[in-house]
């Protein structure tokens, strides 16, 4: 049975999804959120309505983490995203969650704020938001000083999260220069194929990032 796939390209926890079934070739058939009926189907399934969401034989997956875990454990190709050894399989997943809530976390709340109306917006939080982007990027920079990927030598769960949010986190709150090492991964992240990939399918729909998408990338 063909996995079943609900979710939008330009949506940072869906392309976390898109890298992983694209780096070990898992064919899988959309389901776009946007197109008619979908986001009803997937309502039916997941009633919060959050995506992406994987339907693999009639079991409903939720969650970006769980999903490729998932893929791993029942779709597993050449490329190992979680290691099989269990300390090095802890830092990928503490990583992961570094990614989910020190980047992009702080990087939709500024996101989410542009899309109210002005006076419902809150200034302060996106203040506190751009703090801890400014915090993660100086931490990560540090971490990434003598690492290709970002548990060490392989692409992992942990890069699969950094590609997505990274990107969107520079369009929002972009690296400073002073953040080398995170500026040099973002751009080795860009060039792997199966995000590449990713962010050439999102293309179409830059103009509605709501805080202007930058002529680059």
């Amino acid at each position: 049975m063909t996995l079943k796939f609900y979710a939008h390209p330009f949506s940072s926890y869906c392309q976390k999804v898109l890298i992983a079934l694209y780096e070990n070739a898992i064919p899988f058939e959309w389901r776009r959120v946007d197109e008619p009926g979908a986001m009803e189907e997937l309502a039916e399934r997941w009633p919060l309505k959050r995506f992406p969401v994987l339907v693999d034989e009639g079991r409903t997956v939720a969650e970006a983490s769980i999903i490729i875990e998932h893929l791993q454990l029942h779709h597993p190709g050449p490329v190992r995203l979680i290691p099989e050894e269990p300390r090095a399989a802890l830092e990928v997943r503490a990583l992961d969650r570094f990614f989910d809530n020190y980047v992009s976390t702080p990087q939709q709340k500024i996101v989410f704020n542009q899309l109210r109306p002005e006076d419902k917006r809150d200034p302060q939080g996106v203040a506190e938001a751009r703090a801890m982007l400014e915090t993660a990027y100086g931490w990560l920079d540090g971490v990434m000083a003598n690492r290709e990927w970002a548990a060490g030598g392989d692409f992992t769960l942990a890069d699969c999260a950094a590609a997505p949010f990274l990107f969107y986190a520079d369009w929002t709150h972009a690296i400073d220069a002073r953040f080398a090492h995170v500026r040099a991964y973002r751009q080795r992240l860009l060039a792997r194929p199966s995000f590449a990939r990713a962010v050439d399918e999102a293309r179409p729909f830059r103009p509605n990032f709501p805080l202007g998408a930058p002529d680059r990338d």
